[in-house]
């Protein structure tokens, strides 16, 4: 990519300067594309050359999932929106223009509804109020959407009103769940859950294949560019077809079933049960036969096979942020694949691990940027890595 002079814009949110979800809109598309593969270069280029990132056509109004919190303002109106960066205060938004728009407007109708009940927003401060947040995923695909009312308690007064209203308004919605989260915590979701309308998950389409998502699963953010980047990261393996390979952050199987299509076998391991669960029906529903899923530490699990000898041919890994501890690479290491296809979302932590894995006997082959997190600082990597023969 030949670099030119950024190019400055009038950012398109009027809530940019205040929210911190994004961090790039100041900036030309094109500056943007060059700002993120500026950062795969300082970071991986060491290791060989950087292709040119993957770009999306239409940047905005991909992600499928969205979570805001709610409360009050300053006028003791009713808010709803993101946190501010660094910051427990709510910035009240009308509309996210990188996210789904139809959530947008079920967020709308939320606080309609809430007004119209007086229900009360969760005070963090006071320990006071219901309803805390509201997650909604989306099913670009499939047009299914998901609802989860995270609430401080499970008294949900007027419940019945609630989800007639909703539904009403947004036939689009396929399934409430309410989930209960008492405690002082960051964290959105709380352990206890159950369905209030509808069956309880969704479904989406990628890869030509039918995924069920429930409400704590991971599911890429960007479909659209998720199909961009594992067909990008399985072209890179050039499977052979008789490969028996891992999946070592295999999550409700995306990969690992779009994957066993090339090869003889794949076996994913994840540590998250809804995940698993969600794996082993997504596999039954596509009638795939050649995927084993386990829950299971990776680490452990990797040491278990290589302790019984059991060869595998190559390993997908797409950890989160931190990347994979030492314990994991060398756990990946006494596994011995010919392959390591690493998909990373941190390309500095993803530069700590391939230093790892190339003092103990791999090496860079290929480094692909994709951009799937358009407006926002963040950038993907797909790095193969093959064993040396020595």
């Amino acid at each position: 990519m030949n670099k030119t002079q950024l190019v400055n814009v009038k950012p398109p949110c009027i809530y940019y300067e205040r929210c911190g979800g994004c961090q790039l809109q100041h900036l030309s598309n094109e500056s943007q594309n060059q700002v993120k593969q500026e950062i795969a270069e300082k970071y991986l280029s060491s290791f060989g050359k950087v292709e040119d990132i993957l770009v999306m056509e239409h940047p905005y109004e991909y992600r499928n999932k969205i979570q805001y919190s709610f409360g009050y303002g300053r006028k003791k109106e009713l808010i709803a929106g993101m946190y501010a960066e660094n910051s427990h205060s709510i910035i009240d938004i009308d509309q996210c223009i990188i996210q789904d728009p139809q959530a947008d407007r079920i967020i709308h109708t939320t606080k309609k509804i809430m007004k119209k009940y007086k229900m009360e927003p969760y005070q963090e401060d006071r320990e006071t109020g219901f309803l805390r947040h509201v997650l909604i995923r989306t099913g670009f695909t499939t047009g299914e959407v998901m609802v989860v009312l995270v609430t401080a308690h499970s008294i949900f007064t007027g419940k019945k009103n609630f989800i007639q209203l909703l539904t009403k308004e947004h036939p689009e919605i396929t399934t409430i769940i309410m989930n209960i989260n008492n405690r002082s915590t960051s964290m959105i979701l709380g352990d206890k859950e159950t369905t209030i309308s509808g069956k309880g998950y969704i479904e989406d389409i990628l890869c030509g294949m039918r995924f069920r998502i429930s409400s704590k699963s991971f599911y890429q953010i960007n479909p659209k560019q998720t199909e961009v980047l594992y067909n990008t990261a399985l072209k890179m393996a050039d499977f052979k077809g008789n490969e028996r390979i891992l999946d070592a952050y295999s999550g409700i199987g995306t990969i690992s079933l779009i994957a066993a299509r090339q090869v003889r076998e794949v076996i994913g391991v994840e540590v998250n049960p809804d995940g698993v669960r969600d794996a082993i029906k997504n596999a039954q529903t596509n009638q795939v036969n050649n995927v084993h899923f386990y829950q299971a530490d990776a680490g452990e699990f990797m040491q278990e096979l290589a302790r019984r000898n059991e060869p595998i041919d190559a390993v997908i890994m797409d950890p989160p942020r931190s990347g994979s501890d030492e314990t994991f690479l060398n756990s990946l290491c006494s596994l011995k694949p010919q392959k390591i296809i690493y998909i990373s979302c941190n390309p500095e932590t993803q530069a700590r691990d391939l230093e790892y894995l190339l003092s103990h006997g791999y090496r860079v082959q290929k480094i692909q940027p994709v951009d799937m997190f358009p407006q926002t600082s963040h950038v993907e990597t797909v790095v193969l890595i093959t064993r040396e023969n020595k």
